[in-house]
């Protein structure tokens, strides 16, 4: 899907959902001056006038000397389309007459605002969570953009030097940057770019286009078992989030009636297994631990054997995350591969790379790093909401071929999501691009 599909999609599903309760209010706003008999809207009094005695009805409509009772009480009302239609209800009303009272109340049943589905309701809940966990980038990158077309004239190669520093500053990673500014030479001239916002929205496109075509054949979809225990390992190093998303996935995956079992594996770092222990606590899902200093290992061997026997769907496995001792690492979680392997030949289903989005660059290098000493099979980026360099997935997936799997877009637990392509490219670059229908 296109940049402009992306965008036509959220716009179409806005007004899929807008109208009606723009016409509920236009509704509710006209039946409110007009068709007050006793200070009540029209549906109120209609349903009043059929029940209540003549002599009430008419000692109210008495009281309101600007309607005449000889000519009757006229409704102006708004039909779904915005034509007004006028309804005369002489004196059947004060009469108590019912049926003359039947043409409001079914003029205002179009305006009746329609119940949303629960999917439909979810999808503007993940929505918003993109649009607000993107904000900082979406507006860094904007005020790059502005601040590169500020001094736009036409272009040239200074034009295109500047585009390239300016995307590096973005974190959409060199090697994209290059790609991009080679590309946009031939894409300029073919679209025929000459204002500021033309070149703004090939600019956005051709990014967009060339992160779908580095994607080809991803999947932000868990490879899950087809019986047994889905494995999955999580690896990244010390302080980019690993414990905390571990324990936001066990709560995402319990909600959902799945039966959860945490291994403690990080044995060498200080508190990481009772700051496991008391996400297990706090989602209601069981842990395995070791000794401080123990053999990884050895507790995982102990977790697969209770999630096999006890019939656990998922078993999540924390790791250290050492760097400064990256040969013993790499050889630890080699090994516990191997103790998974040999009790599960499947597992783990999932080795995937937490990352810090804060770090930008340095993000980019750690997956690199991990990419070549183990088989990193997806990517959970952390705290999207407290930077502005969400551009790193751009760079991800052109430079590792990696899929993000899910992000962080904010500190409640329901804020770690799964990774949405459309909503992401949405969210960042919202507010940057004019979309003509």
């Amino acid at each position: 899907m296109g940049l402009f599909d992306i965008f036509r999609r959220h716009r179409k599903e806005k007004q899929v959902t807008s109208p009606t309760s723009s016409t509920n209010t236009e509704s509710q706003s006209s039946n409110v001056p007009k068709s007050n008999v006793s200070q009540q809207p029209t549906g109120a009094s209609s349903q009043s006038a059929s029940t209540q005695p003549s002599s009430t009805v008419a000692a109210s409509t008495a009281s309101q000397p600007t309607v005449p009772q000889s000519t009757g009480i006229k409704l102006t009302t708004k039909s779904a389309s915005g034509e007004q239609s006028h309804v005369s209800q002489p004196t059947a009303l004060a009469s108590g007459n019912a049926a003359s009272a039947q043409p409001t109340t079914a003029s205002s049943q179009p305006a009746q605002k329609q119940p949303t589905t629960p999917a439909a309701q979810a999808s503007d809940r993940t929505e918003q969570k993109y649009d607000r966990g993107l904000a900082k980038s979406r507006t860094g990158f904007g005020a790059r953009l502005n601040h590169f077309l500020a001094n736009f004239r036409h272009v040239d190669e200074d034009f295109f030097d500047d585009l390239e520093d300016m995307l590096i500053e973005s974190d959409v990673g060199y090697d994209m940057a290059m790609k991009l500014s080679d590309e946009l030479r031939e894409e300029v001239k073919l679209q025929n770019a000459k204002t500021k916002q033309q070149v703004s929205n090939v600019i956005i496109e051709k990014m967009v286009d060339l992160y779908e075509a580095a994607g080809k054949g991803e999947s932000p979809d868990l490879n899950m078992a087809k019986e047994g225990p889905t494995v999955i390992m999580f690896v990244g190093v010390n302080g980019a989030g690993k414990t905390t998303t571990i324990g936001k996935m066990a709560a995402l995956f319990k909600k959902q009636g799945k039966r959860v079992l945490l291994a403690a594996a990080d044995t060498f770092r200080a508190g990481a297994t009772e700051q496991l222990d008391v996400w297990a606590k706090r989602d209601g899902v069981d842990i395995v631990t070791g000794p401080e200093n123990g053999d990884p290992a050895a507790v995982v061997f102990d977790a697969v054997q209770k999630a096999k026997k006890e019939n656990y769907d998922i078993l999540f496995v924390d790791t250290a995350g050492r760097l400064q001792n990256k040969v013993n690492l790499m050889k630890e979680l080699a090994k516990m591969k191997r103790v998974l392997t040999r009790e599960i030949p499947e597992a783990p289903h999932e080795v995937l790379l937490v990352l810090d989005a804060t770090t930008g660059q340095n993000a980019l290098n750690q997956a690199k790093l991990f990419k070549q000493s183990t088989d990193v099979t997806g990517i959970v980026l952390t705290k999207l909401d407290g930077t502005a360099r969400g551009g790193i997935v751009l760079a991800i997936r052109n430079e590792l071929h990696l899929p993000v799997k899910y992000v962080g877009l904010g500190e409640q637990v329901d804020d770690l999501q799964k990774f949405d392509a459309s909503d992401f490219v949405y969210g960042l670059f919202k507010g940057l691009v004019d979309v003509d229908e």
